[in-house]
């Protein structure tokens, strides 16, 4: 027989450890600082942009030179974040983005976030903006404001032409403005949300890596210049 503080410390044991899986991990970090950050084929620096610190992310001109020359994928590149690892969750993260000073016709300031990164960087999932289209003139260049891709072998190009539609939607958007993205991810589901909004402006059901798991990183595409600040993370 336990006595009674003898079970009164089981009790308390037995709900704690009942209870520890529901507890949501949060992790922030406010990217004022480049310390630690692992760019793959952009040039970084710690910035002030519009009033607040930031990580400034540009394409860098052999990423761009690469892109014009094959066009593969979307040109650019990541910044992966030091020790960060990401299954389930949510990812909110502030970010501005804009074509940069002699970018290609075609860039459209593409920024966002990749996640389930693969310990080389060869493989991971990502979500983006592309703020030049949010408030174009026509209605198809709109409808592409949104993208899902899966790099290296689902990226945009391959997707459209495969799916039309399916992994990219229209949301408003003004080029250089802070834009806040949240990213909730469940097994192979996404759901993106961009400033706020109570409903998911893209919806994705089959990412492309399955239910994987892996750091996160910023992102950003051919010609850009892009700012990332406020990054928060919960699992």
């Amino acid at each position: 027989m336990f006595a009674p503080i003898e079970k009164l410390v089981l009790r308390n044991l037995f709900l704690a450890t009942t209870l520890l899986p529901a507890i949501s991990m949060a992790q922030s970090l406010p990217l004022d600082t480049t310390t630690g950050l692992v760019p793959h084929g952009v040039e970084i620096n710690a910035v002030s942009y519009q009033g607040r610190r930031a990580i400034q992310v540009l394409s860098s001109p052999g990423s761009d030179a690469t892109w014009a020359r094959e066009h593969a994928g979307t040109g650019g590149g990541i910044v992966v974040l030091p020790g960060t690892s990401f299954h389930n969750g949510t990812i909110e993260i502030d970010v501005a983005g804009k074509p940069g000073t002699g970018a290609p016709s075609d860039a459209r300031g593409f920024v966002g976030v990749a996640f389930r990164i693969n310990p080389d960087a060869s493989k991971y999932e990502y979500v983006y903006i592309r703020p030049t289209n949010g408030r174009a003139d026509d209605q198809l260049r709109r409808n592409h404001s949104t993208q899902y891709s899966s790099h290296p072998d689902y990226e945009w190009l391959r997707l459209r032409s495969e799916s039309p539609g399916k992994y990219e939607s229209y949301v408003d958007l003004v080029p250089g403005e802070w834009t806040k993205l949240r990213v909730e991810v469940d097994g192979t589901r996404m759901r993106f949300y961009v400033n706020g909004a109570s409903q998911p402006t893209l919806l994705v059901d089959d990412l492309k890596m399955g239910d994987a798991e892996g750091a996160l990183a910023l992102w950003i595409g051919v010609g850009t210049e892009a700012y990332f600040a406020n990054l928060h993370v919960a699992k």
